[in-house]
């Protein structure tokens, strides 16, 4: 791919206003324009941020009656991408992140023009202090937030997908909400044989947090859990991954009432449908386990 043209979309639930429109001045100031700027308002009314704010590229707002979750509102993005048809490279940034350098986005497209089977290109998520969190590194256990290259996994928060890759492996899965969809997407992606590289000059600012903030998360945690399995494991190791992770939520919570609820999402789960079923290749279980992270973890 040369010179790969590249769009920029966010997903708001309009209750961070500030944080919006400073990430959207950190998107102005970026010494590479983006070709378009997505903003999408999941279940609430969007200001006008290109007035205000001369925003570079060609700027869409969408407004949508109901919050779809995160997965939902970026499918809705790509959508109104794909319709325009002149963008190669979407960078998908939380509403309360930051760009704090003027030239992610320029090495962003230096990096897909560098290789045309790289599929996703996951950035750093430090706090205002440099301070990255563990659960932010796509590796296995503690791992330098520094060291860069190939991963299995990829960051929410923020990142870049080639179009190319999404046409081949379909978009983000709605129905997930929140949680997991990261790897469901990821999984696919490496399993069609594109490369996730973990930039860590790529940095996103965002605000210290815990997944355990939100209302829903010990139950959509757990049922995500188990849809993922169940579309993406080939079947020995949907019990493996089960089993370990039941034991690993056992150790690691200490709120009866999010065990509760974890088990609850657990048993919704297996009860509801998970969508497609798609499992991955053997071959492409052992690619995750030489990256140091085979599909059971």
């Amino acid at each position: 791919m040369t010179e790969p043209r590249i769009a920029v979309a966010v997903v708001t639930m309009g209750n961070r206003p500030a944080e919006v429109d400073a990430l959207l001045e950190s998107v102005a100031k970026q010494d590479l324009a983006p070709h378009r700027v997505v903003v999408v308002g999941n279940g609430c009314p969007l200001p006008e941020f290109a007035e205000r704010l001369s925003l570079p590229g060609k700027f869409t707002g969408i407004e949508l009656d109901e919050n779809l979750g995160c997965p939902g509102g970026r499918n809705v993005a790509l959508e109104r991408l794909r319709a325009f048809g002149d963008v190669d490279v979407v960078v998908e940034l939380d509403d309360d992140g930051l760009l704090v350098d003027a030239d992610v986005l320029r090495r962003v497209r230096d990096l897909y023009a560098a290789d045309d089977r790289l599929g996703i290109v996951g950035f750093r998520i430090a706090d205002e202090n440099g301070e990255t969190q563990q659960r932010h590194v796509p590796r296995v256990g503690k791992s330098d937030p520094m060291r860069g290259g190939e991963v299995t996994g990829f960051l929410g928060g923020g990142h870049a997908l080639s179009m190319a890759m999404l046409a081949e492996t379909g978009d983000w899965p709605a129905q997930f909400f929140f949680a997991h969809e990261e790897t469901d997407l990821a999984w696919r992606a490496i399993d069609a044989g594109w490369r996730i590289l973990y930039a860590p000059e790529l940095l996103l600012q965002h605000p210290k947090t815990s997944p355990a903030r939100h209302a829903i998360y010990y139950r959509v945690n757990a049922r995500n859990r188990v849809w993922l399995t169940r579309r993406r494991l080939p079947l020995p190791l949907i019990p493996v991954h089960l089993g370990i992770w039941v034991l690993l939520t056992l150790a690691r919570t200490r709120s009866a009432a999010g065990l509760r609820a974890w088990f609850g999402g657990f048993l919704e789960g297996v009860r509801e449908s998970a969508g497609e079923r798609r499992p991955m290749r053997w071959r492409t279980v052992a690619r995750l386990t030489r990256l140091g992270r085979p599909p059971v973890l």
